[in-house]
């Protein structure tokens, strides 16, 4: 930005605007495209789908939890037990062919701590879908869909190794980050910034030195000779 000196002209008696920021809030599911689009521009009907939640509430009944709308996306919650065969519906029944994404919330509470999401993707109808799941600390076990998308794969090996959550029938839950034999998963909010002191062997502040154990250990006063 310009100072003071910099040769800039600026008008005293012109207006300033504010630049808009479209944010579209939290609404009830007979909330119409239309009315989404006039509160936020950028809401897309691909992600809008209503009836598909209704769909997936007809076939499974209680398997499927809460259906949210936030920003015109189409959340929906699956009882942990039933995720595998509701995505087995979605993938060969209803077109969604593509797992576009899949991750992990700590949500850092006393039940159903951890979530899992899953993007779903139907390429021809271009149609986007998330899916949710919720388990508690004591039993972070949910069914593998890598039988079902086989880019499930890393994506459960990762939320296994940052946030320790299992995934039943994976054929191959190996760690994907950290070493084999590390006893902690990074992504949980408990997990200190800096790291845990004798958890990790990292490489040494000096060429020759030996290996050093502390994550931070210029913050606790080993430093490298000169």
């Amino acid at each position: 930005m310009g100072g003071p000196d910099d040769g800039l002209q600026v008008d005293p008696g012109q207006e300033t605007q504010t630049l808009k920021f479209y944010f579209t809030p939290r609404v009830g599911l007979a909330g119409e495209v239309e009315r989404l689009k006039s509160e936020n521009p950028h809401a897309k009907s691909s992600t809008y789908l209503p009836d598909l939640a209704d769909a997936l509430k007809a076939r499974f009944g209680d398997a499927i939890g809460e259906v949210t709308l936030y920003a015109g996306e189409t959340t929906v919650y699956v009882d942990r037990a039933s995720i595998r065969e509701v995505c087995r519906a979605l993938r060969m029944e209803m077109g969604f062919d593509y797992l576009s994404d899949m991750g992990t919330i700590d949500r850092f509470t006393e039940e159903d701590r951890f979530e899992v999401f899953y993007n779903l993707l139907n390429l021809k109808a271009r149609q986007r879908l998330r899916l949710k799941v919720r388990v508690d600390e004591e039993d972070a076990v949910v069914p593998s869909v890598m039988s079902i998308w086989r880019a499930a794969d890393w994506h459960e090996r990762e939320a296994w190794d940052m946030m320790g959550i299992t995934f039943d029938g994976h054929p191959d839950l190996r760690r994907l980050y950290m070493p084999e034999d590390f006893e902690y998963h990074p992504a949980r909010k408990e997990f200190p910034t800096l790291g845990i002191p004798g958890s990790l062997p990292l490489p040494p502040n000096e060429p020759d030195g030996p290996l050093t154990m502390d994550p931070f250990a210029r913050a606790h006063g080993d430093m490298p000779k000169q």
